[in-house]
């Protein structure tokens, strides 16, 4: 056991470096724990459910402008999950979803990109945009969840192979600044009952551990753009 999680944290770092980007980020509030700080680690470690977190971390991107958190999100959880991917000229004969070939057409349909542009996108949205892959999407709006039901499905989710959770919170409700953003989640640790979240604004803020509740909270906020109605979250799953 102690040689795995020796493994394990050095693949953490590794997985963190890889994917890291030179900025100086902005101080995280008491309630936060920084995911490469000792105890962020330790909670990695321990954490009782993180199968997602090295789908996701080998394929992290950082949104590519301040409105793209649901598209940098949706392409990591894409790309984890093996969705067949379009082509990408500069890397052919390889595929891969990238934010420059996730919107096309159909997603127009669902959201404008000149729409997320502006505003970014709504949880429904969201869910919109991945049900046009060949995924199981569940959208969950935390005004017709609650903070248990939250943390059974999320935590469920998270310790089960392909499968995925991505989170719509306000993040001043969190001690963050300041407005509505998309992450996915990578881990759960039960003992402390924090959640991992891979902020794909990693030039704003590292990735966190926040308890259950605050980020529940932070998803039972009003949302302008969406008629008023909670943010939530999107469980999101290979189809059989």
């Amino acid at each position: 056991m102690l040689m795995k999680n020796i493994l394990l944290l050095a693949l953490f770092a590794c997985s963190l470096a890889s994917t890291e980007v030179r900025a100086e980020t902005l101080p995280l509030p008491a309630n936060l724990i920084g995911a490469a700080s000792d105890a962020g680690e330790s909670l990695l470690v321990e954490a009782d459910a993180r199968e997602a977190y090295f789908p996701l971390a080998i394929n992290f991107v950082t949104q590519k402008n301040q409105a793209f958190c649901g598209v940098a999100s949706s392409v990591m959880v894409l790309n984890a999950i093996g969705v067949p991917a379009p082509t990408v000229p500069e890397y052919d004969p390889y595929t891969t979803f990238t934010q420059d070939n996730l919107l096309d057409a159909r997603s127009e349909q669902v959201i404008p990109v000149e729409t997320i542009k502006k505003q970014g996108m709504t949880l429904d949205e969201l869910g919109g945009l991945l049900a046009l892959q060949p995924l199981q999407i569940e959208i969950r709006h935390a005004e017709d969840s609650n903070l248990e039901k939250f943390r059974k499905e999320a935590r469920d989710y998270l310790a089960s192979e392909g499968r995925f959770v991505i989170v719509n919170y306000l993040r001043k409700a969190m001690g963050q600044e300041k407005g509505g953003h998309i992450s996915p989640l990578a881990a759960y640790d039960v003992e402390s009952d924090r959640f991992l979240i891979l902020d794909v604004a990693r030039y704003k803020y590292p990735p966190v551990w926040v308890t259950a509740a605050d980020l529940f909270n932070a998803m039972n906020t009003q949302d302008s753009d969406n008629n008023n109605r909670t943010r939530g979250y999107v469980l999101i799953a290979a189809r059989p």
